[in-house]
């Protein structure tokens, strides 16, 4: 198979015979955000003692039924309408007959032919330092939404392995990519635009090391123009920074393997982090290994017009659509980009913006001194001392000329530290900006007497000295000083 409507890449692994393409897709196993499992009432809260959420249906006890829950159908709807997929309003659960100890009804109910959702694709956005030139759409096969396993605990004696079923009935989301990516960084991209997806509608958390969200990694190589290679699949990778160390790690052994004269074998591996490498777990099956086949205890899923609207209607403003927002108000693509990987950012920056605040300082200041804060403070946004309302307080300050944006910093410190409002900080400490031109040309001829010989290289030329001079105004000033007068100051004064 040859992919004609993908891009082609410029990342390329260097072997010893020539250039390799990679060419990847992701399966990620989203957990579905709902109070209860997908077809019984036990709960899905994270970190319960071993087998304390387990229902006679998630134990399959005989003659207990599955009863579809239709949160789960509708948070799966929802994420279907985020990356514009088709809908399918028909669709039917089937069964994955496998045997393995923490399944205890012998197989997975799950959907292969008839998946709830169809077609989409979503957009990462160009990143020229990761080798991403312009944005590219990566197609979504499908996704379809199925009961998660058990879990194996292998670490609790040293002879025997422990089962918790806490996990058995979780609903998953399994969003199934095209191979339409060529690199780590795509890889990478993808994965965490989706996430950012799944978090804005409110479907996933996508809390990756809590194993709420995780990818099997599917990487083939060949060269570029040919047609497809044998996949390997690597199963339950739940960090972006894993994902991508599989791809760069499995191309080059595949490439090695070929080079060196063997064939690449489709199989499932595992990833071991602390040695930064995957190891064969077992050989691939196809879908017939399985025997999948209609589940007899559940009708089809059919929805309706109303359903339908009910979901879409519920949906939030989303990561591209708010970014062309931004854009439009004159925010720069960085900043936009970083405002809305996040929603709990996005929805902190659009209270900024409803409490008043101008959108492109606004971003600036975010990005920079409140980002920066948190960060060195170890905290999230949404456990930010300073509130908006607090924020756009301080912004309107320094817009209309109350402070200058040097006493800003030092207000935003003492908020951080205080919690007290901006302009409560400003009275109190007596920070407010003066533009006394009498006051201000008095420390400007001050400061020109006493820097005589930088006057005359400034007269002889040397024209970058004049933010010296603004600089030790300010200073002389305190930084209380309306900048702005003062520039207009000092070119009078030096002529």
């Amino acid at each position: 198979m040859v992919d004609e409507n993908v891009t082609e890449s410029t990342y390329r692994i260097k072997g010893e015979t020539g250039e390799w393409e990679v060419v990847i897709g992701l399966e990620v196993h989203a957990q579905v955000t709902s109070n209860a499992k997908l077809f019984s009432g036990a709960a899905t809260a994270f970190g319960a003692e071993p087998n304390t959420q387990v229902s006679l249906v998630d134990a399959a006890m005989p003659g207990m039924l599955p009863v579809p829950n239709r949160e789960c159908i509708r948070q799966a709807v929802r994420t279907g309408m985020a990356i514009e997929a088709q809908i399918n309003k028909w669709s039917r659960f089937d069964r994955k007959n496998y045997f393995y100890a923490d399944l205890p009804q012998g197989y997975q109910i799950s959907q292969l032919y008839h998946p709830l959702v169809g077609e989409g694709s979503l957009t990462i956005e160009e990143d020229e330092k990761a080798g991403i030139p312009e944005p590219k759409r990566i197609g979504i096969e499908r996704i379809h939404v199925e009961q998660d396993a058990g879990k194996l605990m292998h670490d609790q004696h040293p002879t025997m392995s422990y089962v918790d079923l806490n996990r058995s009935g979780v609903a998953l989301m399994e969003i199934v990519s095209r191979p339409d990516m060529r690199s780590p960084a795509e890889a990478g991209a993808y994965v965490r635009k989706l996430r950012s997806i799944l978090r804005y509608v409110g479907s996933c958390d996508g809390n990756m090391e809590e194993g709420s969200m995780r990818a099997d990694v599917n990487v083939s190589v060949r060269r570029p123009g040919d047609e497809f290679g044998t996949r390997t699949e690597t199963k339950n990778v739940n960090s972006v920074r894993f994902v991508m160390a599989v791809i760069e790690g499995e191309a080059k052994r595949q490439v090695e393997l070929i080079e060196g004269g063997g064939s690449v074998v489709q199989e499932t591996r595992l990833y071991d982090p602390d040695r930064n490498e995957t190891r064969s777990m077992r050989s691939k099956e196809d879908a017939h290994d399985y025997r999948y086949f209609p589940d007899p205890d559940l009708l089809p899923l059919e929805l309706d017009d109303a359903f339908l609207a009910e979901c879409r209607e519920s949906l939030p403003e989303l990561p591209d659509a708010k970014r062309a927002r931004y854009l439009g108000e004159g925010i720069s693509a960085y900043n936009a980009d970083v405002l809305t990987a996040e929603v709990e950012a996005a929805r902190w920056f659009d209270t900024l913006l409803e409490a008043g605040a101008k959108p492109v300082a606004a971003a600036n200041w975010v990005t920079s001194e409140l980002f920066g804060a948190l960060n060195r403070l170890g905290r999230d946004i949404s456990d930010s001392p300073v509130s908006p309302v607090q924020a756009a307080e301080l912004l309107g300050l320094v817009a209309d000329g109350t402070i200058s944006g040097t006493i800003a910093k030092q207000v935003f410190e003492k908020m951080l530290e205080t919690g007290d409002g901006a302009a409560a900080i400003v009275d109190r400490e007596g920070l407010k900006q003066t533009s006394d031109t009498g006051a201000i040309e008095a420390e400007i001829a001050k400061v020109l007497a006493a820097n005589e010989d930088k006057v005359a290289q400034y007269k002889g030329g040397k024209e970058a000295l004049f933010g010296f001079f603004v600089g030790q105004t300010m200073k002389a000033m305190q930084g209380k000083a309306n900048p702005q007068v003062v520039n207009e100051l000092l070119k009078k004064a030096l002529g």
